[in-house]
């Protein structure tokens, strides 16, 4: 057992995750009843805030919005030596998302056999890149948002989690480094109560995989994951003619992306480039005007570096792309093919349960804007060069 654990905490260390670990230390374990299992509590609370020039992004930010809050608790419990369990309660609010609606965020029963082999049911994180099992706590990374050109907050349901299996397992190679592998599969519930048109999000099936290596070289890892969700969209019936049946529309989602972190001291570097592949049905696709397009593939991609200046001081930046379609893929066209974010971030880690953020966002193009923020209006109608601020403060325990 003690290999294995010395095994997991390098897998984490490596992760990015040595924040949320220090963290965790500080947490005291409640005893349950008169035995000897133990319940380990965590939780934090994060209140953000939003201003752009511009166009209104995430919120109606243009005046400046506080609707960015989170809240969370979680519970784990290791049963047995190879049973474990855990569930965290969340809420959070972030423009039209949300609304404070307490959920279960994640959920899971985890057995571990062995290293090399595990499994994982309930509601299980989706080890997609390098960051989303994480991309929910905002003490595990320097900026406030993830690149949103590879972990979109706008995809969240899509991506965070998925309820079903999940297969793992740590293998050493000694002197090759190590493999860390994941297989799952299982379906996603999808919120459509701010979506009036919607009647339901149906998800057949999500299913996926994640292989990372951690090489020879110390703090290197390099890895690949792919995802495939099944949707089908249920629209409500339009009131202008009721006599015309809903509509529904399915397709399907292929997700892959490559990643490579280095962590060396200090310092983290780390890229990922992803391609999202998304085909719809050809009953569905028969019906689109002429010049619409059965399978669109968009690209994602950014490079990113962080540097602990200090204890307390932690900055980080990081340039991120989005092209919503590959054929339009350009760094001059219209606004609506291309994102181009340049961030950077301040981390006052103010002491061991708190900490405060402040980013900047230069953007050049309209890609990852939302319409329905912003009046309605086309992207292609949105100004074309904007900048977003935020400032977020978390305790945690």
């Amino acid at each position: 057992m003690r290999a294995a654990s010395a095994a997991w905490a390098r897998r984490w260390a490596v992760a990015g995750a040595a924040l949320l670990a220090a963290a965790s230390s500080e947490a005291r374990a409640a005893e349950l009843g008169a035995g000897d299992v133990a319940l380990d509590v965590h939780g934090f609370v994060s209140q953000g805030a939003l201003l752009s020039t511009g166009n209104n992004y995430l919120a109606r930010s243009e005046r400046g919005s506080f609707q960015f809050t989170e809240v969370g608790i979680n519970f784990t419990s290791q049963l047995t030596d190879r049973l474990r369990l855990g569930v965290q309660m969340f809420a959070h609010n972030l423009g039209p998302v949300g609304n404070y609606e307490l959920g279960a965020d994640w959920f899971y029963l985890d057995y571990r056999w062995r290293d090399w082999l595990g499994l994982r049911a309930g509601r299980v994180k989706v080890p997609f890149g390098l960051y989303n099992e994480t991309s929910d706590i905002d003490a595990a990374r320097v900026a406030v948002l993830l690149p949103q050109g590879v972990y979109p907050l706008s995809n969240t349901n899509y991506l965070l989690a998925q309820t079903g299996l999940d297969l793992y397992g740590y293998i050493d190679l000694r002197g090759a480094g190590a493999l860390d592998y994941r297989v799952y599969g299982g379906t996603i519930y999808v919120d459509t109560s701010t979506v009036p048109t919607l009647k339901d999000i149906d998800v057949p099936y999500v299913t996926g995989a994640r292989l990372m290596w951690e090489t020879p070289v110390a703090g290197l890892r390099v890895g690949a994951s792919a995802q495939a969700i099944r949707l089908v969209f249920e629209f409500l019936p339009n009131p202008a003619a009721p006599t015309v049946p809903a509509l529904n529309v399915g397709g399907t989602v292929l997700l892959g992306v490559a990643s490579a972190e280095f962590v060396r001291g200090d310092l983290v570097l780390a890229s990922e480039f992803s391609e999202w592949r998304t085909r719809l049905d050809t009953s569905y696709f028969a019906m689109l005007p002429p010049g619409n397009k059965q399978v669109t593939v968009s690209e994602h991609a950014y490079v990113l570096a962080t540097y602990h200046v200090r204890p307390w001081l932690w900055p980080g930046a990081y340039y991120s792309v989005l092209f919503p379609d590959e054929a339009t893929a350009t760094f001059t066209g219209p606004s609506q093919n291309m994102q181009h974010d340049v961030a950077g971030t301040l981390r006052f880690d103010i002491n061991s349960h708190w900490l405060l953020k402040l980013e900047a966002h230069y953007m050049h193009g309209t890609a990852g804007a939302d319409s329905s923020l912003n009046d309605n209006r086309p992207l292609d109608a949105l100004t074309r060069n904007w900048a977003v601020f935020l400032a977020k403060t978390t305790a945690y325990f």
